[in-house]
């Protein structure tokens, strides 16, 4: 008998086994899936998208703005089947679809189809007929009031992998956690018909709007230098061109355009390579507006004053198998360092550069944060490659910005610091923040270090306000008002040497100097009537500076 109990012992144990291992499959392997499936079955989860924030200039002007849509979406097992050609027919007038799409998703035994994309107007029209099964969700698309004003300052906003909203460069990609806000979960639960019978909101899941950027930029500024430098770029025949503005003192940008540009709310109709800010992104060599940084630093060191003179630019200078000339072929024995920087003599700053030596230049290029990025608010700043090896045609051709690497915001924030009194600020785009909850949250100037002395920066100030006054482009400059700045024109490095027909023409400078509310960059790509910055960057400096002045009322006092 003993065998026989075994035998039943043996079913049940074989029995009790199958059961478990059935159990453990539904429950614990399959768990997720078969939790989810009943959760389609008697409802669904419908992700609230928050509100983007707001891009708005100084005079609180969005930029960047949210624009309305509607989802329009139906529940087919809520529409009779004697109505689904009437409905069909109905949508597919207001939607501009063909009744045989709208008809095809009616038809299908789900719980809810998505029927398209309306805005406010079409909405209402569909609602005055209160279609049983038809409903609506609030979309929020960017909209771009300016069109591409400013498009590589804002960004844009595409899709990520997951096909939610993500920004992209400029401040819409820095900011965008800022920017996008939490998305809610709504929970809708069906009836055994899928009707809806309860819709909440989970507490611990609550929507959060995105926060909006209040900015430094004037609008009347941007669009200033906006006009004036596609103005420049035909005029001049550039093949492209940017501009900058900052207020030294606090570091905020004032204005920022750089051509070609991009259309953010059709950019998938561009190249990628235009969405980079090459004001933060793109290296060049700045040519002779370097010459007032090495200048400075030289005097903040003690080892040249103005009145210092040159001895060795009587003529051309040879370093190995270089010659070094001035621009014009033009040299005037025992110049001064107020000269070289008037007629912007390369072998007054090779001098310079000589008594110097690469130990105080390389502390002063840390200083003025030469190689370092400037900490700017705007997605994808780059800095250039530290040079390792010095060899003394590089320490020469330096001092006259020639083999050297930047960016132009790099360039324009450290020759900031000569308008601030030595002291140089990080750049912002943004001056403060809008939270969901209505808190206004600042973010203050912030003050990097000081270069050179106050001091220093007043001896350079008027150094480059005699430049202005009687160097290359002094018939460019408004009347009556003391506007310190130098030129500019690099050669542009191809194939292992410079083409001299091609170059990057440039003016910086700050006004008014006894007070400078503004300091701005002007950089004009490859322009063809003239290679020289005094005769194309510089009148587009001084223009948008004339209008500067009329905007913010400062009257000319020469």
């Amino acid at each position: 008998m003993n065998w026989r109990y075994s035998l039943v012992f043996g079913v049940f144990v074989v029995a009790f086994l199958l059961v478990f291992s059935r159990l453990f499959y539904w429950q614990v392997i399959r768990a997720e899936e078969l939790s989810l499936m009943g959760q389609m079955q008697y409802g669904r989860n419908i992700v609230i998208m928050p509100k983007r924030g707001e891009i708005k200039t100084s005079d609180g002007f969005p930029i960047a703005t949210q624009k309305i849509s509607y989802l329009v979406y139906a529940n087919p097992k809520n529409i009779k089947e004697l109505d689904k050609n009437k409905v069909s027919r109905l949508l597919s007038s207001i939607l501009d679809t063909d009744v045989a799409s709208i008809s095809g998703l009616l038809n299908r035994n789900l719980l809810w189809v998505s029927l398209g994309i309306v805005g406010k107007e079409k909405k209402d029209e569909i609602e005055k007929f209160k279609l049983d099964g038809i409903d609506f969700e609030q979309h929020f698309s960017r909209f771009y009031p300016e069109a591409s004003t400013a498009a590589h300052l804002v960004g844009f906003v595409g899709k990520d992998n997951e096909g939610e909203d993500k920004g992209y460069f400029g401040l819409e990609g820095f900011y965008n956690r800022q920017l996008r806000g939490k998305p809610g979960i709504l929970r809708q639960i069906n009836d055994a018909m899928g009707r809806p019978i309860i819709a909440k909101m989970s507490s611990d899941e609550d929507k959060i709007d995105g926060r909006s950027l209040n900015l430094h930029i004037d609008r009347v500024i941007q669009f200033i230098v906006e006009k004036k430098l596609k103005y420049g770029i035909d005029k001049y025949g550039a093949s492209g061109g940017m501009i900058a503005v900052i207020n030294p003192k606090t570091g905020g940008i004032l204005a920022m355009s750089a051509f070609p540009a991009f259309d953010q709310k059709n950019y998938d109709e561009y190249r990628d390579e235009l969405f980079k800010n090459p004001f933060i992104t793109s290296l060049y060599e700045p040519g002779s507006t370097f010459k007032s940084l090495i200048m400075a630093s030289a005097i903040d060191a003690g080892l040249v004053r103005p009145d210092t003179k040159c001895p060795i630019c009587s003529a051309p200078i040879t370093i190995g198998e270089y010659e070094i000339k001035t621009w014009n072929n033009k040299y005037i024995k025992n110049i001064t360092m107020t000269e070289v920087i008037k007629h912007s003599d390369n072998t007054g700053m090779v001098y310079v550069s000589r008594v110097m030596g690469l130990k105080n230049m390389m502390i002063y290029f840390k200083k003025f944060g030469i190689g370092d990025i400037t900490g700017i608010d705007l997605q994808g700043e780059v800095s250039p490659i530290a040079r390792k090896n010095w060899y003394p045609i590089d320490i020469a051709t330096a001092s006259f910005g020639q083999g050297i690497s930047m960016t132009p915001l790099e360039l324009l924030v450290g020759f900031s610091a000569i308008a601030n009194e030595g002291k140089r600020m990080e750049p912002h785009i943004v001056a403060s923040i809008d939270t969901a909850d209505g808190k206004n949250i600042l973010i203050p100037p912030k003050e990097i270090n000081a270069p050179i002395s106050s001091r220093t920066a007043r001896i350079m100030t008027e150094m480059l306000v005699n430049a202005v006054n009687n160097g290359e482009a002094k018939w460019a400059k408004p009347k009556g008002y003391r506007i310190a700045g130098k030129t500019g024109t690099s050669q542009i490095p191809i194939a292992g040497h410079y083409d001299v027909s091609k170059t990057i023409a440039s003016f910086i400078g700050f006004a008014p100097a006894d007070d400078p509310k503004f300091a701005m960059l002007v950089i004009l790509d490859r322009p063809t009537t003239s290679i020289y910055g005094a005769d194309t960057a510089a009148p587009i400096f001084f223009s948008i500076a004339r209008d500067i002045f009329n905007h913010y009322g400062i009257m000319p006092k020469e």
